[in-house]
């Protein structure tokens, strides 16, 4: 065994790889950027070793100073996580030809999966089955759109180098072809360096579900049953689950012996993920499942997997690296129990799931066990005080729950999301929580299509009740902090002599700027005067930010966290944050008159349609903006004339960034 490996990665990844590595008496090499220099999975290794700026193609890419820094530690392996160099044959290479060892698959595998058209190929020659679609390599856009309409629509165009979604385009009529040939290929250039494209019949109600594949040097070959990764948002998995529901024996088995055969096809060994499409338009069938792709890594969603069977995957990954057999035989595997792996991200959901970044000013998951059988663990890359940075993945934890049943594991998933606490920036807790009570999905009704269709029922739009006003009034004027004494003074928060105490503070919410009129009563005691009602609370602590409030005979919990300049209210699983405002500050009026185009979110500007003097109509797209490798396109917020541009082509502008303004169009 390895006394010593280097994690070529970051985050969440590298601080999995770290504990378990560290169980098993192994020492660890991190490595960062200087985005990175105070990071979690940095202070968790042995040793740390920068490796470039903050930029991903001058640091975590950078294959041979990552090389160096193995050697120059002593490590004797490399771990790559996912992501970044995980599927990169060529550093695989490099790695061996270093004398290291490459904790995965062969290069000769990495090649044979990398480029979704020639492994569709090799699938279909292996009797795997294959979704019907165009995998050639003629680019032309004109023979594409042809293609596309012999496949019958609505197609999936997909960057044959593409994963997480990047370079995909569902497009429902031809009319939107073109376009979304240029999206997918732009994305596939910027994410993985090739533009080049391939087509798909689009199964119209999809679900994913992956088998987890294991082999070793020794000809062993074993699947770790499936996962069902249907709910998904701009084809990036949110909530994945293990065992799939719905899924019968026979499918199982149908599914376990294709994933074998397709890591048998190319001598595989380690780690990997055998994707496949299924027909989810009704009960699950042995004809109803088509290979999409395969994951030659370490996936995202592993730790379900390693719920329901009881294994660490990080410590088989390293065992087989060094060349031991795998220590279970397929015959060994049973499935146990229900397990479900929600992605908490720094996102903005109303907005489109825009990514978000922001310091973690306050962040608090449930109690969890990290790597033990318990019911809740979590995964984290991050601490609070750290920053979401627009540098790389907005992925802030993995909440994973595992139960005797589906049922039990989702009241422990729904439960677990609702003690999440998180500020400093927008998250998707909310999403997430709203989802593991979803009705259709509690009775395993699901598909990729889920969020998109019923967003409205997730997310509702709603105005915070006059309850969670008075809270953040209370919060805003720091009348929670202080504990009282034995002399009676001290209840008496912003005491005057001729009255009651009492202040006023304004809140901010949603560009309003709401008053609120505060009274102490002492003894914990408030009266708050907000929006037309007024509300008595009493006011009981618990310690933390977490208090006990009690409105009219009725108590409940609620976190209460206050910043300088903002207050934010966690309440029966929802949560609230409110600007501390100025009385006199005004909204800008031309901005929300829609005169003008800002950046929603850190990012590249990649394309620009708008020119100075142009007209356009509303919902004409005029930016194109890059975040995370995902393109998100500006639209004109209403009719005008575009009067300037102040953003060019390749410019990196930050969250708020003026970029285009519109001027109203002459009578």
């Amino acid at each position: 065994m390895f006394q010593k490996i280097l994690i070529a990665n970051r985050g969440e990844i590298a601080c999995r790889v770290i504990t378990t590595a560290a169980r098993m008496g192994i020492k660890t090499v991190a490595i960062y950027s200087d985005a990175d220099v105070r990071a979690k999975h940095v202070a968790m290794a042995d040793e740390a070793v920068r490796i470039g700026p903050a930029a991903v193609a001058e640091s975590y890419l950078q294959g041979q100073k990552i090389i160096e820094a193995a050697l120059h530690t002593g490590a004797q392996a490399i771990h790559p996580g996912y992501g970044f160099l995980s599927e990169n044959p060529d550093f695989v290479e490099a790695v061996e030809a270093a004398g290291l060892v490459f904790i995965g698959p062969p290069a000769s595998a990495i090649r044979a999966m990398g480029l979704k058209d020639a492994a569709k190929a090799l699938m279909a020659e292996a009797g795997v089955p294959v979704v019907p679609g165009y995998h050639g390599e003629s680019q032309d856009p004109d023979f594409l759109a042809a293609e596309a309409g012999k496949i019958g629509y609505p197609v999936l165009i997909k960057a044959r180098a593409g994963g997480g979604g990047k370079g995909m385009r569902l497009v429902e009529k031809p009319a939107d072809f073109m376009d979304a040939l240029a999206g997918a290929r732009r994305e596939g250039q910027a994410s993985f360096g090739d533009p080049t494209c391939l087509i798909e019949k689009y199964i119209t109600h999809p679900r994913h579900i992956e088998i987890q594949v294991f082999g070793d040097g020794h000809g062993n070959v074993i699947h770790l049953f499936e996962r069902d990764c249907s709910l998904q948002r701009r084809h990036q998995k949110v909530i994945e689950e293990a065992p799939a529901p719905g899924m019968p024996a026979g499918v199982r088995e149908a599914m376990g012996r294709a994933a074998v055969e397709a890591a048998r096809a190319i001598g595989y060994t380690g780690a990997g993920t055998v994707e496949f499409i299924v027909d989810g338009s009704g009960p699950l069938r042995e004809d109803g499942f088509w290979f999409m792709e395969m994951n030659t890594r370490l996936q995202v969603e592993h730790p379900v997997s390693e719920a329901i069977t009881g294994l660490d995957f990080v410590e088989l990954q390293l065992r087989v690296a060094a060349g031991e057999p795998l220590p279970v035989r397929q015959d060994d595997l049973t499935v146990d129990g229900w397990a479900f792996e929600a992605r908490v991200y720094a996102e903005d959901v109303p907005k489109g799931f825009l990514p978000a970044t922001g310091r973690l000013e306050h962040l608090h998951f449930p109690s969890a066990s990290a790597f033990e059988a318990g019911p809740v663990r979590i995964d984290a890359g991050v601490r609070q005080g750290d920053e979401i940075s627009p540098w790389y993945d907005p992925m802030i934890a993995k909440v994973i729950v595992h139960g005797p049943t589906r049922s039990a594991a989702l009241n422990m998933l729904s439960s677990a999301l609702e003690e999440c606490r998180i500020v400093g920036s927008v998250t998707n807790v909310e999403l997430l929580a709203a989802l593991s009570r979803h009705g259709g999905f509690r009775r395993g009704e699901v598909d990729t299509g889920l969020i998109a269709r019923d967003m409205a029922e997730l997310m509702p739009a709603s105005e915070p009740s006059f309850q969670v006003l008075a809270l953040a009034a209370l919060g805003g004027l720091n009348l929670l902090g202080a504990e009282e004494g034995s002399d009676p003074w001290d209840s008496l928060v912003g005491w005057r002599h001729w009255s009651a105490a009492r202040q006023f503070v304004h809140l901010e919410s949603g560009g309003r700027c709401i008053e609120a009129q505060v009274t102490s009563l002492g003894q914990g005691r408030f009266t708050v005067s907000v929006m037309g009602e007024t509300v008595t609370l009493n006011m009981m602590g618990l310690g933390g930010p977490t208090v006990r409030v009690e409105v009219d005979g009725h108590q409940f919990n609620a976190d209460i966290v206050c910043e300088a300049d903002r207050v934010s209210v966690f309440v029966s699983g929802r949560s609230f944050s409110f600007g501390l405002a100025d009385a006199l500050s005004e909204v800008d009026e031309e901005q929300a008159a829609g005169d003008t185009i800002t950046a929603p979110m850190p990012g590249l500007v990649r394309a620009v349609y708008g020119r100075p003097g142009a007209s356009v109509t509303k919902g004409e797209a005029l930016l194109v903006l890059e975040a995370m490798k995902m393109e998100h396109t500006l639209f004109a917020p209403r009719d005008g004339v575009v009067s300037e541009v102040l953003a060019a082509e390749g410019e990196q502008v930050t969250n708020g960034t003026l970029l285009l303004a519109l001027e109203p169009q002459d009578e």
